[in-house]
């Protein structure tokens, strides 16, 4: 991912994300991911019945990369990964909520100037410029 995405000031959101998801993983639905302490969203992601097995299985956050194909344990290259403290499911059975805990008390794999994981959604989309200004820099 390149640093411009993740640091950069532009919008510029991906609008066929779930198009090539779908296209590349069958059987796949997304799960909003929050945090079991301070109740912020941490981030959207995609489960397939692999996924979601592990994930009960394990009590581990382990969701399925669209970009890669394969399972993915949230946060297992960077050290930050989380307990699954609840699971829910919408009333169409069609996305989950999964409510989670950090072991180490960080989230994202981005970090700020002084090298601290931050939240995944350390940005905010000005409504007048319609720039992005990070909340975390």
């Amino acid at each position: 991912m390149s640093k411009e995405l993740e640091e950069g000031s532009e919008v510029k959101l991906d609008f066929n994300k779930l198009e090539k998801a779908v296209g590349q993983s069958k059987g796949i639905i997304p799960v909003a991911v929050q945090n079991a302490d301070t109740k912020e969203v941490i981030l959207v992601a995609y489960t397939n019945e692999l996924a979601f097995r592990k994930t009960m299985e394990t009590k581990s956050l382990v969701l399925w990369s669209t970009s890669r194909n394969e399972l993915w344990e949230k946060g297992k290259t960077s050290g930050e990964t989380f307990d699954l403290v609840e699971a829910r499911v919408n009333c169409e059975q069609n996305s989950l909520l999964y409510v989670v805990r950090p072991r180490r008390g960080a989230i994202c794999h981005t970090k700020n100037k002084a090298g601290t994981p931050r939240n995944c959604y350390y940005r905010r989309i000005n409504l007048e410029t319609g720039k992005l200004e990070n909340l975390d820099p």
